[in-house]
């Protein structure tokens, strides 16, 4: 794109409405100490899922690692991940939500296929992550 022979890169970046620094941005894959405490981040959220990022801040710079709040922020983040609390009026329920009765409440269950249930968890591998989903008859 950048020999193109009749359009100079400032005017290809002016007719696909983007600035020019993003046509020459090379992204860049994160650093090994950053991999570490995502993994890390990653792990303590398992263990302790109601910790914030005071908290995981607090954890990270007992294990040795020079990092401040705003790191800790930026990487959870990335994560997808925030502290668990209860929120204001969670178990308020909504008006117009429709409620479902139980079906098996008076339901014995004496054979096989009669009832199911499924189940999925998330599971942290090397740089990456799993979902695990079971059938349960």
């Amino acid at each position: 794109m950048t020999d193109h022979p009749d359009l100079s890169v400032v005017r290809q970046c002016q007719l696909l409405d983007i600035a020019r620094s993003s046509f020459y941005y090379q992204p860049q894959t994160p650093s090994d100490e950053e991999l570490t405490l995502l993994r890390l981040l990653d792990q303590q959220y398992l263990k302790t899922p109601f910790y914030g990022s005071r908290r995981m801040t607090v954890i990270l710079r007992q294990q040795g690692y020079e990092v401040n709040r705003k790191r800790v922020q930026r990487l959870m983040g990335q994560l997808g991940i925030e502290a668990l609390y209860p929120k204001l009026r969670l178990s308020k329920a909504h008006l117009e939500h429709l409620v479902y009765p139980y079906l098996l409440r008076e339901l014995t269950v004496i054979q096989s296929n009669q009832v199911w249930c499924t189940d999925f968890t998330y599971l942290p591998v090397i740089k990456e992550h799993f979902y695990l989903v079971a059938i349960i008859d």
